[in-house]
């Protein structure tokens, strides 16, 4: 079984920074990806920006040049760090993460909110 805990969410305003971070534990053999979703109110959930094999990265258009997504040297915690946000990028973030336990598959965290306003 594998656990997530997102942590960072909350209020900032139009232009400011925002880290969310996720810390990914349990029996893990391999992590082949980490990434960030988010899902506006009233939209469908959509990908933010995704780590492949601690190296190759992956972003929506929507936020490329202003968010950043990292991994740390342990390899299981993923942090995305926002600038520059918009009042769009309001949404409920979740951490995703593929890994190889004793099956390949995918784990969701329980998501947390990110609201920019003024």
């Amino acid at each position: 079984q594998v656990q997530l805990v997102e942590s960072g969410g909350g209020l900032v305003q139009p232009g400011g920074s925002l880290r969310l971070s996720c810390v990914a534990s349990g029996s893990m053999r391999t992590i082949h990806a980490m990434s960030w979703h988010r899902q506006p109110p009233g939209k469908e959930r959509e990908l933010v920006a995704s780590i492949i094999s601690g190296v190759r990265t992956i972003y929506a258009d929507s936020v490329k040049g202003r968010f950043t997504i990292s991994r740390d040297n342990a390899g299981n915690t993923v942090t995305l760090q926002m600038n520059s946000v918009k009042p769009e990028d309001t949404a409920v973030y979740y951490c995703y993460v593929e890994v190889t336990t004793t099956y390949r598959g995918g784990y969701w965290g329980q998501g947390t909110q990110v609201t920019v306003s003024s």
